[in-house]
């Protein structure tokens, strides 16, 4: 039986849903390839590996950054990158690519969350601009989906960048599957004590609308899990008005958009206060760019250790 797996991708800093119809994704499920990596198959400069799911997080309680406080930024855009999709046409390959650089480059936000994206083309985002990366394959009834127009830029799938390092990663298949493409959550664990997560859910059709429920339900109750012990951010594409944060968390979506508003999110809790919402406009993908800043508190322990908890309740 077919084992889904991720695909870690350390990028070091320093170096240079599909919405189609259905018929055409079974035919591509029908033809996707088993990725395989080698050595030589990561672009230059960077390490590509294999773990199998679900992998083993870090436990226990962690520290943040030793300051009074500061602000932590995450960034979250859905490129559409595949191949397949209707909004595929406004990409331009390469040039949505490009611009999710400049857009990386001008805002330099702590974390980056991306769906609809392409292994190589986010290993290529990610050595651009100098950031650390985990990217997570999304399988079609089995096997990956391999991106096409053109081929050769490695499986679909949804990404995490990050300014910190990586020490640990995490990410598994949603419980709940109710169309050919298997929708999964990838969280990582960064050097300053935060935690980012991603996912990309089932959409509200007719014949989804059950899975995206249940998939909500499922990550509300991973992220809350989650902050028990750590600072976790979330940013992805939900497909839904209804936020999916656990009870101690904030959400702030990107209602203002001019393309699909209020399906993309971003979750904070209660160590991350103060979330401020910026949308930009995006001209090669389908939804729009969205930002949010959030000031990044630290506690005292009885110990006098500084760190990041769950202080407070959901805040507005």
């Amino acid at each position: 039986m077919y084992r889904r797996n991720i695909v870690s991708v350390i990028v070091r800093p320093g170096g240079d849903g599909l919405r189609c119809a259905k018929p055409l994704l079974r035919a591509a499920a029908g033809c996707a390839m088993a990725l395989a990596v080698t050595g030589g198959g990561g672009p230059s400069g960077a390490s590509v590996s294999m773990a199998h799911e679900p992998s083993t997080a870090r436990s226990g309680p962690v520290l943040v950054p030793a300051r009074g406080g500061s602000m932590y930024t995450l960034m979250q855009m859905n490129l559409c990158l595949s191949g397949f999709a209707v909004c595929y046409g406004k990409v331009a390959y390469p040039t949505g690519g490009g611009a999710a650089v400049a857009r990386i480059r001008a805002a330099r936000p702590d974390a980056v969350t991306l769906n609809e994206a392409c292994e190589r083309d986010v290993a290529r985002i990610a050595r651009r601009t100098g950031y650390h990366l985990r990217f997570s394959t999304v399988t079609f009834s089995g096997p990956p989906l391999a991106c096409v127009r053109p081929g050769g830029r490695g499986s679909f799938g949804d990404a995490v960048l990050t300014k910190a390092a990586i020490e640990s990663t995490d990410s598994d298949d949603f419980a709940t599957q109710t169309g050919i493409e298997w929708r999964r959550w990838l969280c990582v664990t960064t050097r300053v004590g935060v935690d980012v997560c991603t996912a990309h859910l089932a959409t509200r059709s007719t014949v989804e609308s059950a899975g995206n429920d249940a998939q909500c339900a499922e990550l509300a109750a991973l992220l809350e899990r989650r902050a028990a012990t750590r600072t976790v951010i979330f940013g992805g594409d939900v497909n839904r008005s209804d936020p999916c944060a656990p009870e101690r968390a904030w959400a702030r979506t990107d209602g203002s958009a001019d393309q699909a508003p209020g399906l993309q999110c971003v979750y904070g809790n209660g160590a991350l206060r103060s979330p401020s919402t910026e949308v930009l406009p995006a001209a090669h993908t389908d939804h729009d760019v969205l930002l949010v800043r959030a000031q990044l508190t630290v506690r005292r322990s009885p110990t006098g250790a500084l760190s990041g908890g769950p202080e407070l309740g959901r805040q507005g």
